[in-house]
């Protein structure tokens, strides 16, 4: 392949299916590659994926590549590492998008590694300015400061995007590219290590980014207690319990529950804001959500702010009482 300007998306995937971070950042990539017609492109790996490649060109891009083979059957850091490397040795790509998931924390750095290229990592906002200058936002100094990096003497531009950020495209009944599968020597591999067993945590965490009705709490909900009134009420709605950043250090709620800069980006249909003053770091994590309640004493509260609806009130006798409706 001759070099080119893409914009490369590695897709991942699981049990069978996509990983909607891999959607986002198509739909993403398309809207950056306006400024200067950056073809948008997607590599996936595994074995038996074709099918999935057809899938993928169902949405909007310019080119769907796969590499297919048994060794790549489950996430292997050094053959994923090795095949995705070689592919952008040979089509030098401007930029590469890779979801921040636990595969693609691991992979990505390996491959601007041996691209000799810098990674930002952990990114919430991706931008093209006028002038074409690739602009890579993420928190820093533990979400108290949003940093604008550029990466502008080397190439590939890399970075790792967080799940939720960003809105997923449109699926197409029609293919909008025939996926091209690429053939790669894996004779050369020094694969260190290999997958002998998964084992399951017995706990069970729900993925609060894929979920449609989040209801979440903050400090004002007291304690443990006041969570098992909000996760009542999210098992009547069909929906999630979620929490801030404070709920999270008290230890009341999972880690996996947290919305935030430094936690996750949601953007439910409805998002249920209990008991939360809204700081800059949590709101940065749930403010596109397509619907925002907030129940606060504080109608002052930053929360109430950006809310479609506010009620100024206690928590512990408006939520009993939604309860007691949705019941009756």
């Amino acid at each position: 392949m001759n070099p080119s300007n893409a914009i490369l998306i590695i897709a991942e995937h699981r049990e069978g299916n996509i990983h909607p971070v891999t959607y986002e950042l198509m739909n993403k990539a398309k809207q950056l590659s306006e400024v200067k017609n950056n073809p948008v492109q997607v590599l996936l790996l595994g074995d038996l994926v074709e099918q999935l490649a057809k899938d993928l060109s169902h949405y909007e891009c310019d080119g769907v590549f796969y590499i297919q083979n048994p060794q790549l059957s489950t996430y292997n850091t050094d053959a994923y590492t090795h095949c995705v490397t070689t592919f952008i040795k040979e089509t030098h790509p401007e930029i590469v998008l890779i979801g921040a998931t636990a595969q693609g924390r691991d992979l990505a750095p390996r491959i601007a590694a041996r691209n000799k290229t810098g990674l930002t990592a952990d990114c919430t906002a991706l931008e093209m300015d006028e002038n074409g200058t690739f602009l890579m936002t993420r928190p820093a100094f533990g979400g108290n400061l949003m940093a604008t990096i550029t990466c502008e003497n080397h190439i590939p531009r890399m970075s790792t995007v967080r799940p939720g950020v960003f809105a997923k495209g449109q699926r197409s009944d029609t293919t909008y590219c025939e996926p091209v599968k690429k053939e790669i020597d894996f004779s050369d591999i020094a694969i260190r290590g290999r997958l002998l067993e998964t084992i399951k945590e017995k706990k069970q965490t729900a993925n609060i980014s894929e979920s449609n009705v989040l209801i979440a709490g903050g400090r004002g909900m007291g304690g443990k207690k006041g969570f098992e009134l909000l996760q009542k009420l999210a098992e009547l709605m069909g929906g999630t319990i979620a929490a801030s950043r404070p709920v999270i250090d008290q230890g009341w709620v999972d880690k996996a529950y947290q919305v935030g800069q430094t936690g996750k980006t949601v953007r439910p249909r409805l998002y249920i804001a209990c008991g939360i003053s809204g700081a800059l770091q949590h709101i940065a994590g749930m403010q596109e959500s397509d619907f925002i309640i907030a129940i606060n004493k504080n109608e002052d509260a930053p929360i109430m702010k950006i809310a479609d609806l506010a009620i100024v009130g206690d928590v512990h006798k408006i939520i009993p009482e939604m309860i007691a409706r949705l019941e009756s």
